[in-house]
């Protein structure tokens, strides 16, 4: 990756225009204010016909140092397109430095795809799609259940692929993906040979792309109802159509089989959904309390429980805090607790807020655990990242009063590939934890 700032060389890089303005490539001019473009009513074109897109210097230098995101505010004014194009980016000087996808209503304008003066077109999406799935092939031998692309982190930003055996469900987060949705169900298609292909794009940061919310079957069939895959030694189930995220929670699927190690006589799962955690721990332990809100979802774990021929579950339709609360006053006590809320902040202004939320709930767990016993602990809120969490974990230990050893730290599982430059991509932490 290119940070001089002479243009980078190679035919597949781009070139440098004919005459660039005197004094520029020589350092920065600190006595001399950046001047910004006037905004444009209509686009700039490259050499290939792709629309330009001008960045200023802090965008050129958040490029360059491999951020795949870059901000409305850097760019160097309006480039006068709709959004959801494929575009040339360029530093101030007109040098080529990579493409990225547009949009137009968010905050994030670019989102990266290549450094490299290379087309943008059905090879190159095959191509990434390929590469996703050779990563899950090496790393998760005979599995037919994972995520296959991970957004920015598979090279293909705005665009979420879970496989479910036969089943794909694909999430279009931004509007180059939305509008190029046929061209990637045909490469889905020709690729895995799906029963069926369906559309949960029923999110909400569609919104902040202007975009409207939606799911639904996209090709082939639905299933007949919820489909079944293995995790460890227990069967578990995902509605693809209503479930949570694209029918279950995939990047907690290794920390569920791993839970079944630390599992030991009383066990206390809270927000538990339709029991993740809670079946694993039911294979060891004696008995496992399993604590979830939602009506709904408490009679799916039950069904699940059932299923799997687990008769030591006690589901509990309950809130957590409360149950947590009640338990500390009434003097109960566990040998194993997992915690694995929803993310308790959506932006950065709640981040207060949700470190209050999460030391409330693993005090509560570290009071309520047994010399010896074990806490499982985890977040997936981004904005807290793994150093608030645990100086988080050890202020809860602290008024807890209890010695508290950190065994194992552990994130997304490895068909969540954490991209190097884009922490965002690392936003799942789960801690297991051992009471001195």
């Amino acid at each position: 990756m290119p940070t001089s700032s002479k243009p980078p060389s190679g035919p597949h890089r781009g070139g440098r225009p004919s005459s660039p303005p005197s004094g520029q490539g020589r350092g920065r001019p600190h006595h001399r204010p950046e001047k910004v473009a006037p905004d444009r009513t209509s686009p700039e074109l490259g050499p290939d016909g792709l629309p330009q897109v001008s960045l200023l210097r802090r965008g050129v230098e958040r490029w360059q140092a491999g951020h795949p995101w870059i901000y409305r505010a850097d760019l160097n004014g309006d480039p006068g397109l709709q959004g959801g194009e494929i575009v040339r980016v360029t530093d101030g000087r007109g040098w080529f430095i990579g493409k990225a996808f547009y949009s137009r209503q968010s905050k994030i304008s670019l989102r990266w795809l290549s450094f490299d003066d290379v087309a943008v077109d059905e090879d190159f999406f095959r191509q990434r799609l390929l590469s996703a799935q050779a990563l899950r092939k090496s790393a998760l031998l005979g599995e037919t259940t994972y995520r296959l692309v991970h957004g920015e982190a598979d090279g293909i930003p705005g665009l979420v692929v879970d496989r479910y055996g036969d089943y794909l469900s694909v999430q279009f987060l931004v509007p180059a993906t939305e509008q190029r949705k046929a061209l990637i169900a045909d490469l889905l298609e020709a690729q895995f040979k799906p029963r069926g292909i369906v559309n949960r794009s029923d999110v909400g940061v569609r919104n902040l792309e202007g975009l409207t919310p939606e799911k639904g079957l996209l090709r082939g069939e639905l299933p007949p109802g919820p489909i079944s895959f293995d995790e460890g030694m227990v069967r578990v189930r995902a509605d693809l159509l209503e479930g949570q995220k694209t029918g279950a929670f995939l990047d907690q699927k290794e920390n569920h089989v791993m839970a079944a190690q630390y599992a030991a006589g009383e066990a206390l799962d809270c927000f538990s959904y339709v029991g993740g955690f809670a079946l694993q721990l039911a294979t060891r332990a004696q008995s496992v309390t399993a604590v979830e809100i939602s009506d709904q979802a408490a009679a799916q774990l039950r069904e699940n429980a059932q299923a799997n021929k687990l008769s030591n579950v006690d589901v509990v339709a309950a809130n957590a805090f409360d149950f947590l609360r009640d338990a500390v006053d009434d003097g109960r006590k566990f040998d194993t607790i997992v915690l694995d809320p929803p993310s308790f902040a959506k932006n950065k202004d709640a981040f207060a807020a949700a470190v209050r939320g999460y030391k409330e709930i693993n005090l509560r767990a570290m009071q309520l655990l047994r010399p010896g016993g074990h806490l499982i602990t985890a977040s997936c809120t981004y904005h807290v990242d793994e150093q608030a969490f645990e100086d988080m974990l050890a202020s809860a230990a602290a008024d807890a009063k209890r010695r508290m050893q950190i065994i194992e730290r552990r994130g997304a599982g490895k068909d969540h590939p954490v991209l190097v430059n884009l922490r965002e991509t690392r936003y799942l932490k789960c801690y297991v934890l051992r009471a001195m």
